[in-house]
């Protein structure tokens, strides 16, 4: 996993050749799911657009900047949103899945988004591995560490965000991320998902502007297909 991620660093930092909507291939560039599965965070009438993430993933940490140019960029017609994935534990995922399941239940996880992986991987606060030795914390943040920080930069108290953290309503909702992650067959991250129909990466696409690109693509494909639904009717 940790070769895999390491892949993704290098696709994501590396350019390429941006390539035109005809040379996009399913199965290469894209990889239809089946059965389609939507509705992470849906909005009505729109296209949505989830990039699977965690805030220990490095590679994730590289792209970010990259998931907030895609964001400003969709038509009004799609909509950005972000699943925490949990498959490394030990790279304390669980976590950091729900800390940010407990930000979108109070309302505050769109603004602290880029901060908390400025905590992880710049300033320190959340770090999750040494700088120095680059082994993993010990001990790993915990949801306690996450609520105390979130509680510097948000409108949060610390116990409330604790209160939150353990509530049915998290807890759903992280069942659903993890149902999601496998019926999407996500293997690794960052993965961006369109309409639970549609999965690919920096290195299915060609690299991370290329990602950019075949997104647009996609998702104009499916807002034209809409409107001819629409219309037909």
């Amino acid at each position: 996993m940790r070769l895999l991620r390491l892949a993704f660093c290098v696709v994501l930092l590396s350019g390429s050749f941006a390539a035109r909507a005809k040379d996009w291939q399913e199965g290469k560039n894209y990889f239809v799911i089946e059965p389609a599965r939507f509705g992470w965070m849906p909005s009505p009438g729109k296209v949505e657009v989830t990039e699977v993430f965690s805030y220990a993933c490095p590679a994730c940490n590289a792209f970010y900047p990259y998931a907030d140019k895609l964001k400003a960029s969709l038509p009004p017609q799609a909509t950005m949103t972000y699943l925490p994935a949990s498959f490394i534990p030990q790279e304390d995922w669980p976590m950091f899945q729900r800390a940010w399941c407990t930000a979108h239940a109070l309302g505050i996880a769109e603004q602290t988004h880029d901060t908390i992986f400025r905590a992880v991987w710049a300033t320190g606060q959340l770090a999750t591995m040494n700088p120095s030795t680059r082994k993993l914390m010990v001990p790993l943040p915990t949801i306690k560490d996450a609520a105390h920080y979130y509680s510097q930069i948000a409108d949060v108290s610390e116990p409330a965000f604790l209160a939150a953290a353990q509530s049915f309503t998290v807890n759903s909702l992280m069942r659903k991320a993890d149902h999601l992650v496998m019926a999407w067959k996500v293997s690794g991250t960052p993965t961006i998902v369109i309409d639970g129909k549609y999965r690919m990466t920096a290195s299915s696409a060609g690299g991370v502007e290329d990602l950019l690109a075949l997104v647009d693509y996609l998702v104009k494909q499916e807002i034209a297909a809409r409107a001819a639904s629409t219309s037909g009717q």
